[in-house]
């Protein structure tokens, strides 16, 4: 799986000499150029020969030259919005200038889809190519924003964004359940994780299990809670503890069940449950004697 979008950081030596090439992964927005073959081109030629471009940009490993493409596709067409996300992604550390990329990228973004294509596209955005480049934009500005302490406006561009596309295939819903628990916003988490019920991940039901927990303590709903978490990932309740070491091997993917996965929900959610008095302990507890179940039978009924 390909984690949730946020801030990148360097992959460690460790995790560079064990994952070998997989810290050269394909990114993963080149791919589109196979599908925008098959349709989903915008009516503006310009755009799509901008777009053309970017498709390049994403997959060279030179970052010069990436950097020189996304100009080359603004100077086409500014209505290319992954232009701008990749000049924010790659030209300038500093925060504020990425966010005003970010917000180009935005602008350009609803310029490009319009009116007519937000009433057509609502509810299935990210399902038609060319609404990707705006999403990834906003989904750019609303860490930017975050990261400047605008907490609230950046909540809102994430509840939004859900509102365009239910499907959620950017991974969203993490951020935002990430940003209610920093923000102490327990009714709107607890609003999400119903929302979001049918999401069995790890960073889903970990997070039920602590919001449980803190609601009924001990109690059996929470231990049910917790016992379906572990067996969704059981490296994480040793990785709160402290009793293993995960590691973000930095390659952009993690395995479902693996400790990249754990690592990963350590980074984002475990500030939460060392703020929630007895909470690792007891999870720990909970889930201590449970075996992984048995693999099912073959057979089909």
């Amino acid at each position: 799986m390909s984690k949730t979008p946020r801030e990148k950081k360097p992959a460690s030596k460790k995790a560079a000499a064990s994952t070998g090439t997989m810290t050269k992964l394909p990114d993963r927005r080149a791919m589109e150029k196979y599908l925008s073959a098959l349709g989903g081109r915008s009516p503006d030629g310009a755009l799509n020969k901008a777009q053309e471009l970017m498709y390049e940009a994403w997959e060279t490993p030179d970052n010069r030259r990436a950097v020189t493409l996304a100009k080359r596709a603004i100077a086409i067409s500014p209505l290319c919005a992954d232009a701008y996300v990749l000049l924010a992604e790659r030209t300038s550390p500093r925060l504020e200038n990425q966010k005003k990329l970010y917000e180009l990228g935005v602008e350009a973004g609803e310029m490009a889809l319009g009116s007519e294509g937000f009433q057509d596209y609502a509810g299935h955005f990210w399902g038609f190519l060319e609404t990707r480049p705006y999403m990834r934009a906003r989904a750019g500005l609303a860490q930017a924003l975050w990261a400047e302490g605008h907490h609230a406006e950046a909540v809102r561009h994430y509840r939004e964004m859900l509102g365009l596309n239910p499907s959620d295939n950017q991974g969203i819903r993490y951020l935002l359940a990430a940003c209610l628990l920093h923000m102490g916003d327990d009714a709107g988490l607890e609003r999400l994780l119903k929302q979001q019920e049918d999401d069995g991940s790890a960073f889903m039901v970990y997070t039920r299990a602590l919001m449980a927990f803190r609601k009924t303590g001990a109690s059996q709903q929470a231990k049910k809670l917790a016992v379906e978490a572990w067996h969704s990932n059981a490296h994480v309740p040793a990785a709160l503890s402290g009793a293993k070491k995960v590691e973000d091997p930095g390659t952009g993917y993690y395995t479902m069940g693996g400790e990249d996965e754990a690592a990963y929900y350590l980074d984002d959610y475990g500030f939460a449950w060392r703020d929630t008095p007895g909470a690792i302990a007891w999870l720990v507890e909970a889930t201590e004697s449970l075996k992984p179940r048995s693999p099912r039978s073959g057979r089909l009924h």
